[in-house]
């Protein structure tokens, strides 16, 4: 064996140009890297491998010696240019069979037995394995910090995205369609009166993660359903902060076809709520929407366990959100039912606001009270009572149904 490894010591040279050369044409497209010095690293690779394989044969050593550093580099260098390991392997098996075809010829010239030739080959596939297991680790390595990158340039494009405070510097010039017009929209309008779409660093940011700037977003924000919980695999184009306690996201084009079912399933198991879509600049608004829906929701005023959508909860988050107002008012409009006592003022408070959501007769409200309709005339007569000429007043009754629509999605009144 020593003097099979002299041999093949002074044939590595030529023999690692020849399997680049045959590489080469096998692979034209394949990238040449130089080092510091200007050679090929891949030609330094295959004179490193071969070198490694046989001084392991004289040595007799049980463990193969690699170059780390260089295979792992190999293999990141496929993960950072997004190519998968299948071609480098190809081209590990093709080095291995061009060196065997050389090596089994000097195997023949010193006349080595078959069967040590067979554990020799055996030894080479063994010592090529260990390579491709270099090379895995450092596209690992690489695949794991793109990812790494990848997140926080996602996050930083999510900060700029829902800032509140964000400058006009981060409006582009006007074009496109599909924006908001207005002082609601958050943005800047020019002549055509269409709201510029983000540009500038907000493009920017969205670019180094391949985002695309869409016109419309909706903002989530969900709830753990554990503190160790995957990720929603919400697929590709939608923006996902896991870092933060209540997780966030920003979903392109919310409406498009498809989209919301999408969404649904890939949200089972998890809980939150989706802001109402709106222009790509007003995306702290829908944000600021489902921040308040998650906030009922934990408070056991909207419901819980699924990821709702604040479209279909817009009663609730106009008449919940100003608490303080809400409840000053409801003191004024409802004084005259503190000295009714809560049982009676209750079920004078539900009839005045069927009263009020029917419009109709003693009939109508009773049917939808499920009482006597003589029991509604009574009550309503004593209503009369109370409020007096406020019950004919428009802007009155506007304001009691407004209290009493609050204070029945708090549960202090049954539902009709």
């Amino acid at each position: 064996m020593r003097e099979f490894a002299a041999l093949a010591l002074e044939e590595v040279p030529s023999l690692a140009q020849d399997i680049l050369r045959e590489i080469r044409a096998e692979y034209p497209g394949l990238p040449v890297v130089l080092d510091d010095s200007g050679e090929p690293m891949a030609l330094i690779g295959i004179r490193r491998a071969l070198e490694g394989f046989v001084q392991q044969l004289a040595s007799q050593e049980g463990r193969p010696r690699y170059h780390l550093e260089v295979f792992q580099e190999f293999g990141r260098g496929e993960g950072l240019h997004g190519r998968s390991l299948d071609s480098l392997q190809a081209i590990y098996r093709l080095g291995v069979r061009l060196a065997w075809r050389r090596l089994a010829e000097i195997g023949q010239q010193i006349e080595i037995p078959p069967p040590a030739m067979y554990e020799l080959a055996e030894s080479g596939f063994e010592y090529l394995d260990g390579l491709v297991d270099q090379s895995v680790r450092g596209y690992a390595e690489a695949a794991a910090r793109e990812a790494g990158e990848r997140l926080r340039l996602q996050r930083k494009l999510m900060e700029l995205l829902l800032s509140e405070r964000r400058s006009d510097s981060t409006m582009g010039p006007v074009h496109g369609p599909g924006a908001g017009v207005g002082p609601a929209s958050g943005g800047r309008t020019g002549k055509t009166g269409k709201t510029a779409p983000l540009g500038n660093a907000l493009g920017e940011r969205a670019a180094r993660v391949g985002w695309q700037l869409p016109e419309r977003v909706a903002v989530g924000v969900l709830l753990r359903p554990a503190r160790e919980a995957v990720a929603p695999a919400v697929g590709e184009g939608v923006l996902l902060d896991m870092e933060a306690e209540q997780p966030r996201m920003v979903v392109p084009d919310p409406e498009a076809a498809g989209r919301p079912e999408l969404l649904r399933r890939a949200m089972t198991g998890w809980s939150g709520a989706i802001g109402p879509p709106v222009a790509l600049a007003d995306a702290a608004k829908s944000l600021r929407w489902a921040e308040a829906a998650v906030r009922l929701m934990e408070r056991g005023l909207l419901p819980s366990g699924e990821v709702l959508h604040c479209t279909e909860h817009t009663e609730a988050l106009v008449l919940l959100q100003p608490e303080e107002l809400i409840e000053d008012l409801a003191r004024r409009c409802l004084a005259p039912l503190e000295h009714c006592g809560p049982a009676h003022g209750r079920r004078l408070a539900e009839t005045l606001l069927a009263w009020l959501e029917t419009r109709g007769g003693a009939p109508e409200v009773a049917a939808r009270l499920g009482v006597h309709p003589q029991t509604v005339r009574y009550r309503l007569r004593q209503i009369r009572e109370l409020w007096g000429d406020e019950v004919d007043d428009p802007d009155r009754r506007f304001e009691l149904e407004l209290v009493l629509r609050a204070r029945r999605l708090r549960g202090l009144l049954g539902r009709a």
